[in-house]
């Protein structure tokens, strides 16, 4: 809490002490107070003294108690905890009934502007499930991002050029030819899937047997890229996902930008020829060692080569803030790219790339396997056919973005509150059924004369403490790129409000109570609301 972080400085600086980073967070037992910090464990070196030294001295300079703290407390082995007072705890509660929706939100982003890319599969075929966990870490990043002022673009950037194009491309001619009745064999490192049969049906009811010579005719690459990548932004969009932008790699190579990369780097001395290749010095500008980036055997780039041009356009499109997110096998490539940028002269300070970890579906503790019509693995649209988008998405943000994900089907089938995205949205279902039969008896409530220093249950000084927690979480989800921060604190919401409910009548005989009481869980439903928005999952009003 920046109030307590600014005490602290004023001691120190009476003191004479500069320099430090002050750290306050919340402490893991309640019983150790709202806030606490390892202050006098830093000073510890710096000052020669012991930490419970510092830290009695520390709060022995408070004289006297400000209005926001009921209490201080040394902690061995030298921690200074922090108790918020019921005015204080009041104050927050004041302050998000006052802000609604708007409660949380910073200016940190204000005239910035922010590039946010992801999933960028290739569209040889449908998205999976691990496509699913980007594209919703994708959403919900950039939603954040907005919601701390940013101007926020989301961008999907595919390859449209290169071998696997044409491999789709041979894939469907094999398809149409199987079609016209040919025994045409399917190579093994072809595309499989059923889909590719959608797209030589389409063909074959266009142009009949026409083709049936013709492999490198371009309508088998650009029908099936048409047909898959339709089906990509459908799926994207029933999870709830769309761009602003699509950047195609073709334009890359049409534009001329591949080459003049090419050509800059020659002339800065970072490429050199070896064994029918074209070597870029990766290493010399904090790559991993040195790399391929054209194949001059075959006439073709590796990826990392496109990739340089396209990070290119997005710096000089002038973003203030360039996120990638990746999935974990993009962990050794990514570093040559932004070496790529600094060989040609760009800072990349800006850029941050997010990795993902994958997703493995389990039933019962055990990894199973779907059918598909399409393929042999599970699509995404498949998993929000059964599942729906709101369970999809918080199930891929329940965990930290570098951990795997187990994606328990058994428990996002379950329509119960033990399902975790059901148990949020009851809550806020419970409390606007609490609104609705409020006016029903007449209450006003919008009524903000609410005596709210009739609130001084445990249950309800907790619940005003949760709430103004939301402000750090969305902090620190900024700061972090991490969404998952946001669904554990929103567990703790519901949590604490359903601990409430048991407790406490809130429509109850006395009426200015009643009307306090009403407040508060609006507060809560708002901030539930809110935070269910951030994640991209709907508030029903009614279960």
């Amino acid at each position: 809490m920046e109030k307590i972080r600014n005490l602290l400085y004023e001691i120190l600086k009476s003191k004479s002490i500069d320099s430090v980073d002050i750290r306050v967070e919340r402490p893991k037992n309640p019983e150790h107070g709202n806030f606490s910090t390892n202050l006098p464990l830093l000073l510890s070196k710096r000052l020669k003294k012991g930490p419970l030294e510092i830290a009695r001295e520390i709060v022995s300079s408070i004289d006297i108690l400000p209005p926001f703290l009921s209490k201080v407390e040394v902690q061995p082995p030298g921690f200074i905890n922090f108790f918020l007072s019921p005015r204080e705890l009041r104050n927050i509660l004041k302050e998000a009934l006052e802000k609604g929706e708007d409660f949380g939100k910073t200016n940190i982003g204000k005239s910035k502007k922010a590039l946010v890319e992801f999933v960028s599969a290739n569209p040889t075929g449908p998205l999976t499930v691990g496509h699913g966990r980007q594209a919703v870490l994708g959403d919900s990043i950039a939603r954040i991002l907005e919601f701390h002022g940013y101007n926020v673009e989301r961008e999907y950037y595919y390859n449209d050029a290169g071998r696997q194009m044409r491999i789709l491309g041979y894939s469907t001619y094999v398809r149409y030819r199987q079609i016209l009745g040919y025994n045409e064999l399917m190579p093994e490192d072809y595309y499989q899937g059923e889909y590719i049969f959608d797209v030589a049906k389409k063909i074959f009811e266009e142009y009949g047997d026409s083709l049936k010579d013709d492999k490198e005719n371009p309508v088998f690459v650009e029908m099936a890229e048409r047909m898959v990548f339709s089906e990509i932004r459908n799926t994207l969009k029933r999870l709830g996902v769309e761009f602003d932008s699509f950047y195609n790699e073709k334009d890359l190579y049409e534009k001329g930008s591949v080459n003049s990369v090419i050509e800059r780097l020659k002339e800065k001395g970072a490429l050199y020829e070896k064994d029918g290749a074209l070597w870029f010095k990766a290493g010399d500008y904090g790559g991993t060692g040195d790399k391929v980036l054209w194949k001059s055997v075959v006439d073709e780039a590796t990826y990392r080569l496109p990739d340089i041009a396209y990070h290119e356009t997005k710096i000089k499109r002038g973003y203030d803030l360039i996120i990638d997110i990746f999935g974990a096998d993009h962990h050794a490539t990514y570093p040559d790219v932004l070496a790529g940028l600094r060989a040609l002269g760009y800072d990349t300070d800006n850029i941050v790339v997010l990795l993902h970890q994958f997703v493995t579906l389990v039933e019962g503790g055990r990894k199973i396997k779907m059918s598909t019509r399409k393929a042999t693995y599970v699509t995404l649209s498949e998993l929000i056919d059964e599942l729906g988008k709101d369970v999809v998405r918080y199930f891929f943000l329940m965990r930290n973005m570098n951990s795997h994900l187990n994606f328990d089907l058994k428990l996002a089938r379950t329509e119960g509150e033990e399902n975790p995205v059901y148990y949020l949205q009851y809550a806020h279902a419970r409390i606007a059924s609490i609104l609705r039969n409020a006016v029903l008896r007449g209450m006003d409530t919008e009524d903000c004369t609410a005596n709210l220093d009739l609130l001084n249950e445990r249950e309800s000084l907790k619940l005003m403490d949760i709430i103004g927690e939301f402000k750090e979480i969305m902090q620190l989800c900024l700061k972090s790129y991490e969404p998952h921060h946001l669904t554990t604190y929103l567990q703790k919401l519901a949590t604490e409000f359903h601990k409430f409910y048991t407790v406490h009548r809130v429509l109850g005989a006395e009426i200015e109570l009643s009307k306090a009481r009403l407040q508060l869980v609006k507060a809560v439903k708002n901030v539930l609301k809110s935070g269910l928005g951030i994640l991209g999952i709907t508030a029903p009003e009614q279960m």
